[in-house]
């Protein structure tokens, strides 16, 4: 993580007058901030819940068909100026639950009166359980698979159409095409609409791998290196 550049776009969302409202999110996301499971659409989960624990203290929990798909909790400082977030991803096929931290800095205010919480906050460190970082790739002539500790997996031929992505809450697909002998392009798409292209790219040496990773919903770019194990 030392080495990868994640998207400083910044992150906007507020809780206030009873609501919560998250303006960076695709599609954006207003609810009643009341602690109960509110419908939302076009996220990998279909409920979410927000409550304010104390001041400056929110807790969100996402749901898909009942079953929690992440918890975590968000605390800014008492300076205002940073926020904490702590949070516990539970993995789609049932794998172990894993761990993230984040830490994010604030780039403007919320709306008056609404929580310390609210505003628009860039990332500045994240610190992750292993499983959420580890993948495993193999090529085998024109195939190529995928998958991670935490239940992902895919499998899709190069240059050929596309397949299903497995072990995740949304709905998605992936497609490959080899830009050269060691880059790859993926495309996934999401409900059937473009939603991130990765350019792969590994070190002439074999042991690093880096992922150019484009969110064309979100508008974010993000470099991750990968280091093989």
């Amino acid at each position: 993580m030392s080495e990868s550049k994640l998207s400083q776009k910044p992150y906007t969302f507020s809780v206030s007058n009873g609501m919560y409202d998250c303006d960076s999110c695709a599609p954006k996301i207003n609810v009643k901030a009341d602690g109960q499971d509110q419908s939302v659409s076009g996220q990998p989960y279909d409920t979410i819940s927000i409550r304010v624990e104390v001041p400056g203290t929110i807790h969100v929990v996402t749901k898909k068909n009942g079953k929690t798909t992440s918890d975590s909790t968000r605390t800014v400082s008492r300076d205002g100026n940073s926020l904490g977030i702590s949070s516990t991803n539970y993995p789609a096929d049932g794998s172990p639950p894993f761990h993230a931290e984040s830490m994010w800095t604030r780039v403007s205010d919320g709306p008056a009166g609404s929580d310390k919480t609210s505003g628009s906050w860039r990332v500045q460190d994240v610190n992750e359980d292993s499983a959420g970082l580890t993948s495993t790739w193999k090529v085998s002539g024109d195939e190529v698979t995928m998958s991670t500790a935490t239940g992902e997996s895919w499998q899709a031929k190069i240059g050929g159409g596309e397949s299903p992505v497995n072990g995740i809450y949304a709905n998605e697909t992936v497609s490959v095409k080899k830009l050269g002998p060691s880059d790859l392009e993926i495309t996934y798409k999401r409900d059937g609409k473009v939603y991130v292209v990765d350019r792969v790219t590994v070190a002439a040496d074999g042991k690093k791998m880096t992922t150019v990773s484009d969110n064309k919903w979100l508008g974010r770019t993000s470099t991750f290196v990968d280091e093989k194990q």
